[in-house]
């Protein structure tokens, strides 16, 4: 595996404060690598979104980081933590080393104002002594690199299609040429074809520009095509994490294997769908030990009372694979 990119250590995010706290990421510990898909998978509630945005410090009120590193590891300069940023660096981190592109990205263009105003802004905070031709011409570029005409420049967000709008947003979160980019679920609301278009080209401008990419979706059929490696989020915890072909053939936590089971395979013998039992569990009052195990058909003494650790199965090929699951239990819990 290629050199870190980006370090996230330990990472505890809440919603509120005191006795009353939501506790929404709980020990998180992830490793991007140069050049890496990091598919990021879970229900809707499972922490994933509050994850990102945690990590670039986007958190809307009354989110609080309470624990943890980001590291982040420029090509040239020495390695930081994002979250000791002053407010200064912070701006200049954001979009130039690592961008996002929202939940809900198609929607995220400002309705009144044309294409080319929203991309050379981006520009033109990054850096004020660009001159205007250079502005629009790197514009015009970043348009054709995701697939729209440059002559949809002076277009308004009205003008352009769904898939349209969500590759100008694409092409916004490339535009300053970051090292990062963090997708969280930039598809849900697109057809399935536009959706395989539009991945396939960002996995086509990865291997151009050599950026790494945080995939975060509820459909783990998208990334068992497109990422390197899936993490699997359940309640706030890492669950599983492993290369994306290794999860795909032998997931080993109950709840991989219920979400994998929960999509039709496009080829193959046809297979009844199953979906997970039960709803996910509520932040405020999460149920004791794995907790997954209220809906687990699999659940049995352990289970109800003690959390399983994170770390490589004792009992199956460890080979850059992580569970908590007392099914396969990691050395540290044993």
């Amino acid at each position: 595996m290629s050199e870190p990119v980006l370090e996230i250590r330990n990472l505890d995010v809440d919603y509120g404060l005191g006795d009353r706290a939501v506790h929404a990421v709980r020990d998180v510990s992830l490793t991007l690598h140069r050049g890496e898909v990091l598919g990021l998978a879970g229900e809707s509630g499972s922490g994933k979104s509050t994850l990102a945005y945690g990590l670039t410090r986007l958190l809307p009120p009354p989110g609080v980081i309470t624990g943890g590193q980001v590291i982040y590891h420029p090509e040239k300069d020495s390695p930081y933590d994002v979250l000791a940023l002053s407010d200064r660096k912070l701006r200049e981190f954001r979009w130039a080393e690592t961008a996002i592109v929202f939940q809900g990205a198609m929607n995220s263009l400002n309705p009144v104002h044309k294409i080319s105003t929203q991309l050379t802004d981006v520009l033109r905070a990054h850096d004020p002594a660009m001159s205007e031709h250079s502005r629009n011409a790197r514009a015009r570029e970043m348009l054709k690199l995701v697939g729209i005409s440059p002559d949809r420049m002076d277009a308004y967000p009205h003008q352009l299609s769904g898939g349209m709008r969500q590759r100008v947003m694409i092409g916004m979160a490339l535009i300053l040429q970051p090292q990062v980019v963090i997708m969280d679920e930039p598809t849900t609301a697109l057809d399935v074809v536009m959706q395989r278009q539009i991945l396939g080209q960002l996995i086509e401008l990865r291997e151009r520009l050599g950026f790494s990419v945080i995939f975060i979706t509820h459909d783990l059929s998208l990334l068992v095509e497109f990422s390197n490696r899936i993490a699997i989020m359940y309640g706030g915890r890492i669950v599983e994490e492993a290369p994306a072909s290794t999860i795909y053939r032998n997931a080993l936590h109950p709840y991989s294997e219920g979400l994998l089971g929960s999509f039709p395979a496009l080829r193959g013998p046809k297979r009844e769908l199953a979906g997970i039992p039960g709803s996910p569990p509520d932040l405020a009052g999460m149920p004791s030990g794995c907790s997954f195990h209220p809906r687990c058909p699999k659940a049995f003494d352990p289970c109800p009372t003690t959390v399983p650790v994170l770390g490589p199965p004792a009992d199956a090929n460890a080979a850059g694979r992580t569970v908590a699951c007392w099914l396969h239990p990691a050395l540290e819990n044993r």
